[in-house]
């Protein structure tokens, strides 16, 4: 088969979105010498990533991402994908909308439906851009991948997608997140981003829904310890201004620590140098920081909403996003019973060994391979052979 897929978030997106689709595709080529594939990237002809395998080649076009978004999903010009990459006879879009793409079947990748569920952790505009924008992909697809199943049922419950065209497609965890046992590297990045000793770590872009705001209020309950800090990490994203202010009003100085966006190569150590992992975001279509840091043996509490509890199992405590005390006291348990963080932190490492980017990788190319000639039903959520 002639496979498309739009590769332009994995050049023009560091971590998120754009960490998925290189991991995904980068996988799928290790796997896959059969089909050949065309990737697409808007704003520029190199994709940075290095040499692909005889079956992939990349074509670009010299207008940025959000051009083609404002003229494919704003004013929905008609003008096919194929005209960059060449006829196609399936096309995967990993990034929630789709370009036209005529009468080639489409798939299209679906992370969450966060602006649906949680309305007001979004600028109105920006709601409802991807209101309208993930709607349409969502009819016009022929097979519609979530990350899980709780985005499954928020697809069917929210958007009315008919159950057999969509599927559950679970992300990966890199073998790069792991125990680290060089502390020479650990204290590097320790130095690097001027990092205390002991800490508790929230990582996301900020952004109302990751409920930082919660963290630091939580935080703020904890016995006073003042070796003990809170490090959030993530690139400023929107209506942050209040969070921001929030550890000077509760007199946290010094103590709350905003360390910006850490470079993708320090995660690994960064998730190591925490005493606690903390998640207690108000939705997530997969969560994939959660089984991050359980990789890398550290103990985990996360909200008990959304996406969450099928990543964490019964490796994480988990609470309500809203129950502040309860999140207190699933820090402190985690800070001091030692039993329980053993525990956790043995299950935890279990539970990401469940999740690999070659078994994501797999379940795509039989996804590509059931669209082959059209041999595809629905049945039951899940596209299988047809008899």
């Amino acid at each position: 088969m002639l496979i498309g897929v739009d590769y332009t978030a994995a050049v023009q997106q560091g971590g998120g979105i754009g960490r998925y689709t290189r991991n995904l595709i980068r996988a799928l080529a290790g796997v896959d010498e059969e089909n050949r594939y065309t990737l697409f990237v808007a704003g520029r002809g190199d994709d940075g990533l290095g040499p692909w395998p005889a079956n992939f080649r990349v074509r670009s076009v010299p207008l940025s991402d959000r051009w083609l978004h404002i003229l494919w999903q704003r004013l929905r010009l008609p003008v096919p994908i194929q005209t960059v990459t060449g006829p196609l006879d399936l096309f995967h879009s990993p990034d929630f909308v789709l370009p036209p793409a005529g009468r080639t079947p489409a798939l299209v990748t679906v992370h969450d439906l966060s602006f649906l569920r949680v309305p007001d952790c979004f600028v109105p505009a920006f709601r409802d851009y991807l209101t309208g924008a993930v709607s349409r992909a969502v009819r016009r697809a022929r097979l519609v991948l979530a990350d899980s199943e709780s985005t499954r049922r928020d697809l069917i419950d929210l958007l009315g997608a008919e159950p057999g065209r969509v599927t559950v497609l679970y992300p990966g965890v890199e073998p790069r997140f792991r125990t680290i046992e060089d502390r020479a590297e650990l204290e590097q990045v320790r130095a690097r981003y001027n990092l205390p000793m002991r800490f508790l770590l929230g990582l996301g872009t900020l952004q109302p829904r990751k409920n930082f705001e919660g963290l630091i209020r939580a935080f703020a309950r904890l016995p006073a310890a003042d070796d003990l800090h809170l490090v959030i990490v993530g690139g400023r994203g929107w209506m942050y201004e209040e969070m921001l202010a929030l550890p000077v009003r509760l007199g946290l100085e010094g103590r709350v620590h905003f360390a910006g966006f850490v470079a993708d190569a320090d995660l690994p150590a960064l998730y190591n140098l925490a005493a606690v992992f903390a998640f207690p975001s108000w939705y997530e279509g997969f969560g994939l920081p959660v089984l991050e840091a359980m990789a890398c043996g550290t103990p985990v509490v996360a909200a008990n909403n959304s996406s969450l509890p099928e990543v964490a199992g019964e490796a994480g405590l988990l609470v309500d996003a809203a129950d502040l005390d309860a999140l207190a006291g699933a820090l402190v348990r985690l800070l001091s019973d030692g039993e329980l963080r053993a525990r956790l932190v043995a299950a935890g490492r279990e539970q990401a060994r469940r999740f690999t980017w070659e078994g994501a990788a797999r379940q795509l190319l039989e996804v590509y391979r059931l669209f082959d000639k059209g041999r595809w039903r629905e049945d039951e959520g899940h596209p299988r052979r047809g008899r």
